[in-house]
């Protein structure tokens, strides 16, 4: 399955957590979880898939950036992945979430 789609049907059906980090970065530049939702929705593509190792199991990941625009115009910038959460199916994790500087 093509993961961009993937990752929009989640975003679809509010399967999202968001990190504290992602909280807070959100909080400074004053975006809503919905502002995200649009900007992942409106994304034409995967920015870029890059493998880390998560600093709390040392597993290691694939993190999907993606930058989009909301319905207004305001590019935003996510990086997250698609993990299991607390028996449910899958969730879209975003890991940080800010306006994109470019």
């Amino acid at each position: 399955m093509d993961i961009l789609k993937r990752i929009k049907q989640l975003v679809m059906a509010r399967k999202v957590r968001f990190t504290e980090k992602a909280t807070l970065e959100m909080k400074i530049d004053d975006l809503l979880p919905e502002m995200i939702f649009e900007a992942i929705w409106n994304a034409p593509g995967i920015f870029k898939a890059i493998r880390s190792k998560n600093p709390q199991t040392g597993k290691r990941e694939t993190l999907y950036i993606i930058k989009g625009l909301t319905l207004d115009g305001m590019l935003i910038y996510t990086k997250g992945k698609i993990s299991n959460y607390e028996g449910q199916e899958v969730f879209y994790v975003i890991i940080s979430s800010k306006r994109s500087t470019n």
